[in-house]
């Protein structure tokens, strides 16, 4: 019970406590909304506050319309760590950029040669107000926010506002990850900014950035002109160092697709440089730079990026690389000294088109640090003072003046100070900063001369000096169009981007050790032409001992004859050169591949150009063809020596013993052996190749069917010698032999007729044998016609072989069958070898086996029938007698 007891006293203690709390909390509340409704009753009865300020660097000048300005006067910047304790400390920026300082006050002394100029916005004082985004996002972002909205401490909420009114246009800013930020916010709400060094190829969406406007061109364009700088120098093989922000990665991205997917060329390595200091990773990327073969380097880095780099490049000594640089780096004057240029010298690269300003320097020689008060630039004055003159404004850092500073004292002569501050001859950035102002301010007296009730805006209204609206003077912006005083036309696409043009330039490096940047070039595009490209080689400065462009591809060319072969795993641009095979060629260099000659040509020796194929046959003009012709002749020759022998001595034994008649008509036949041969020697044609053989094939026949009846004339009478044997003479007489020969010679002219009817032989060009050559060559047409046509000689002249062997034995002395007999064995044997010879002999040598068969089976009966005939009539005449061939003796 005590224990309940107690239990229940702590609860309604703890419940009492909770209660107060509740209380306390209520009354807090209560309170805080009691002094908060006091408070804002106050600040908006009077003013308001802006809760926190962001301190920066910048210049200002009031007028009826200010203009805003975004410039990179720092090259670094340091943040404190965060504290949600107290206030954050502010940003600092260093690394004094002379140049970026130039550009703002360029774009100060427009503002004021506008306000001079009684023809553009009469009536009408411009202003401005410049801030440093000391290249840093953060700053630029704030910067243009505070521009865009005012930042003063307090506000009197009444008719008119104390204070730097928000600005009506923007110009900056210098880098494209900024621009690209800061658009997308001023872009909702239509307030114009027109950059003069952002050069992103992203920022021409209209869609996303309906209020950028810019007086460079993009990165598109820059990265065609650069494609057309390493095309032009045959430069394939490059390495790509780029900024690790949008600039250098969209740069990157249109290399990708212009430069390697279009077959232009190939990159070696890809390197994104680190922001700040990054000891190991610019150690890897420079060890990638020196192994590499590539001989060209391409940069796409604003100069602050590359200060690191090019310390770890002179750490390591790598040089004889030729540096291509975009127009972010190209003039950067922080590179461009002694100890830089055995490595940078003779680089090239792409620059903002360069223009001439009159009365700027004038303009710039009038600063001085007592010209501005503190609220208004005199705190940046004093820092280009300090860094021009090395020396610091009072109260000066600790032991600054013990180690030998001076103090400033803003008298010094400015003219007489060798500082690039003051050189005007090569403005570029500068150049686009006073083109961008003078878009504004066209754009904006565009718009003021509109006239009530005939404006471009809803009911016809136009804006006014009291109520401008930064959306209109967008829409005036994207119709200006004026021509600037150094004669270039300045007018905005429908991307908002300016006319593309860039200047070549070139590192000169001076005997002396100086640099100088010397414009060897141009590329632009023009709405008739195109996109040129203007390059004078004899100005550009090599940084080689040959003075000459490097050569930078990862493989040769590939001369013609040969064709590229890609190499495992590399890229498109690494290839062996592999020679085409017979029958291909490839006529250009760096061909992907080898084309097929047609069918009557052939590759040269070099595989370079299809020649025609040689034509081979059997010649007159070759040793073969001589040979065989020369046999051909001589055979005939013979045969007319022969048959001239016989007609002289026609009246003796010799020549009247079996049928003269029919040795006279086998001495013609043969000789058409012999000739016929001559139609299988030089070129064949329709005529020769239906003649050849039908020629062959009845000459042959009549030869043989000759031979057969002298064979059977000789059995016959042999076998009418004995008793009862006489009836068979019968059969046997002159008119017999003749159409036995003529019935048996037209058998053989009736085949070849239906062989050239049916099929007849044709020229024809073989490529089978040989792949560099054709050869004509006379087809049969009819495999089976030939076949038969040879059959049939072989038939007779197997007859002919039989008969004659039956009868070599007969009792005569001059037994003319015996030398049938050998002649047959001889012509026989020498066809049965023909076949095979034949059929395995490729193109001419299968005519050559073919003409020495009729040859040798030529000759073969001409020397068995007619030498001994010869012999005896000749050089035996005492055996030329009847009883000497009867075999009964020879006359005294």
């Amino acid at each position: 019970m005590t224990g309940l007891r107690k239990r229940g006293n702590m609860g309604k203690v703890m419940w009492a406590f909770l209660d107060i709390k509740f209380l306390l909390i209520i009354f807090f509340i209560l309170l805080y909304s009691y002094v908060s409704s006091a408070v804002s009753s106050h600040l908006y009865s009077s003013s308001c506050r802006i809760q926190g300020q962001f301190h920066l660097n910048g210049m200002h000048k009031a007028g009826d319309v200010v203009l805003g300005g975004l410039f990179g006067i720092h090259f670094f910047s340091t943040f404190p760590d965060l504290s949600f304790i107290s206030e954050p400390q502010q940003p600092t920026c260093h690394g004094f950029d002379v140049l970026g300082f130039r550009q703002a006050q360029t774009m100060a002394f427009a503002i004021d040669e506008i306000n001079r100029n009684s023809n553009l916005l009469p009536n009408v004082t411009l202003g401005y107000s410049l801030y440093d985004n000391c290249i840093k996002l953060r700053i630029g972002f704030h910067a243009a926010l505070s521009l865009v909205s005012g930042q003063e401490k307090q506000f009197i909420l009444d008719k008119t506002c104390v204070g730097n009114p928000p600005v009506l246009g923007i110009v900056g800013d210098s880098i494209s990850t900024s621009s690209i930020a800061i658009s997308s916010v001023l872009g909702l709400y239509r307030v114009p900014m027109v950059s003069y060094f952002a050069t992103c190829s992203c920022l021409s969406d209209r869609k996303k950035f309906p209020s950028f406007f810019r007086t460079i061109p993009s990165d598109a364009f820059q990265v065609r002109a650069m494609i057309q700088i390493l095309t032009h120098f045959g430069w394939t093989w490059a390495g790509l160092l780029v900024s690790d922000d949008d600039y250098g990665l969209y740069a990157a991205r249109s290399f990708q697709s212009d430069f390697v997917q279009s077959g232009r060329g190939c990159l070696a390595y890809l390197e994104v440089l680190p922001w700040g200091n990054d000891p190991a990773e610019l150690k890897r990327i420079v060890h990638v730079m020196k192994k590499s073969t590539a001989r060209v380097v391409i940069v796409f880095a604003h100069e602050s990026y590359m200060i690191s780099l090019m310390e770890e490049v002179v750490s390591q000594n790598v040089t004889g690389l030729q540096w291509m640089a975009s127009e972010a780096g190209i003039a950067g004057t922080v590179f461009q000294t002694p100890q830089l240029m055995p490595y940078l010298g003779g680089t090239m690269g792409i620059a903002i088109r360069r223009g001439e300003i009159a009365g700027l320097r004038e303009f710039l020689l009038r600063i001085r640090p007592d010209q501005h008060n503190n609220d208004y630039g005199n705190g940046m004055v004093k820092q280009f003072w300090e860094y021009t003159f090395q020396c610091r404004f009072a109260p000066p850092p600790a032991g600054w003046v013990e180690a030998g500073g001076a103090l400033c004292t803003g008298q010094e002569d400015l003219e007489n100070c060798e500082t690039e501050f003051l050189d005007i001859s090569n403005l570029r950035p500068e150049y686009n900063v006073y083109k961008a102002v003078y878009a504004l301010a066209y754009a904006l007296d565009e718009m003021l001369q509109c006239e009530p009730g005939r404006g471009p805006f809803s009911g016809h209204s136009c804006g006014n000096l009291q109520r401008l609206e930064p959306w209109q003077l967008v829409y005036y912006l994207e119709k200006v169009n004026f021509t600037t005083p150094f004669g270039d036309q300045v007018s905005f696409d429908e991307n908002g981007d300016a006319l593309p043009i860039y200047d070549i330039m070139n590192w000169l490096w001076l005997p002396d050790g100086k640099t100088t940047l010397q414009k060897v070039g141009e590329v632009k595009r023009s709405a008739f032409k195109g996109e040129e490209l203007t390059i004078d080689e004899d100005k550009i400065f090599w940084n080689f001992e040959s003075k000459k462009p490097p050569r930078s591809v990862c493989s040769e060319s590939c001369p013609p004859g040969t064709r590229m072969a890609r190499k495992k795993g590399e890229p498109v641009c690494c290839f062996d050169c592999i020679p085409c095979s017979e029958g291909k060629i490839s006529n250009k260099t760096d061909s992907t591949e080898c084309s097929s000659c047609p069918e009557s040509f052939w590759s040269s020796s070099q595989r370079d150009q299809c020649v025609p194929k040689k034509t081979e046959f059997l010649s007159y003009h070759e040793p073969l063809g001589i040979c065989l012709t020369t046999a051909s002749l001589l055979g005939t020759f013979i045969c007319a020596v022969v048959l001239g022998i016989f007609i002289y001595h026609r009246s003796t034994p010799v020549v009247r013993a079996n049928n003269s008649e029919l040795s006279f008509l086998l001495l013609g036949s043969l000789k058409l052996c012999f000739l016929c041969s001559l139609l299988f020697i030089g070129r064949p044609r329709l005529w020769t190749c239906q003649l050849r053989h039908a020629a062959f094939g009845i000459s042959f026949v009549l030869s043989v069917s000759c031979i057969l009846v002298k064979t059977m004339v000789v059995l016959a009478v042999f076998k009418a010698s004995k008793p009862g044997g006489g009836s068979s003479l019968k059969w046997f007489g002159a008119v017999q032999q003749r159409g036995t020969v003529i019935v048996l010679t037209s058998i053989q002219a009736a085949i070849c007729t239906a062989w050239l009817v049916s099929s007849s032989p044709a020229p024809h060009k073989n490529t089978q044998y040989h792949n560099d050559k054709i050869i004509y060559e006379c087809v049969v047409g009819s495999t089976v016609g030939f076949a038969v046509l040879l059959g049939y000689i072989g038939l007779l002249a197997t007859l002919s072989f039989l008969i004659a062997f039956i009868a070599r034995n007969l009792p005569d002395s001059f037994n003319e069958a015996k030398l049938i007999t050998f002649s047959m064995l001889i012509f026989c044997a020498v066809w049965v070898a023909f076949v095979p010879a034949y059929i395995s002999s490729p193109g001419k040598y299968a005519d050559a086996v073919e003409v020495f068969a009729i040859l040798a089976s030529s000759f073969g009966l001409l020397v068995s029938l007619f030498g001994p005939k010869c012999y005896i009539i000749l050089m035996r005449p005492e055996r030329n007698t009847k009883k000497a061939i009867m075999g009964r003796g020879i006359e005294s």
